[in-house]
């Protein structure tokens, strides 16, 4: 119930963000993908998060723009506890009126 009026008052509004992620450092093996699932979901954002071949985790974010703050700012500083981040960086931002995303997902690995 109050997850949904959340999501409503963002969309009433106009106060919902979209933007891809890209985190650098000690980021695969210390489940920092589960735990940015945890917190999206704990955030009530929707996207997604999957590991690349570079060693890196990147993803995609949305949802009411706080939230989306408070994301970026968890996946540079916090992560997961074994994770060591050295740098983050996002790209696209911009403000958007319609969820892309049904939820938030662990994706496989990006072959690019």
């Amino acid at each position: 119930f109050e997850c949904a009026k959340i999501l409503h008052h963002a969309r009433a509004c106009g106060s919902m963000k979209r933007v891809r992620f890209e985190v650098y450092g000690r980021v695969q093996g210390v489940f920092f993908r589960k735990y940015t699932c945890m917190k999206a979901e704990q955030l009530l954002l929707r996207g997604y998060v999957q590991n690349t071949l570079r060693s890196t985790v990147r993803g995609e974010l949305e949802g009411p723009s706080e939230q989306v703050e408070q994301m970026k700012t968890w996946l540079c500083h916090e992560g997961s506890p074994m994770s060591h981040v050295e740098r983050c960086e996002f790209e696209d931002e911009r403000n958007v009126e319609e969820y892309v995303h049904a939820s938030f997902v662990v994706r496989p690995t990006n072959n690019e």
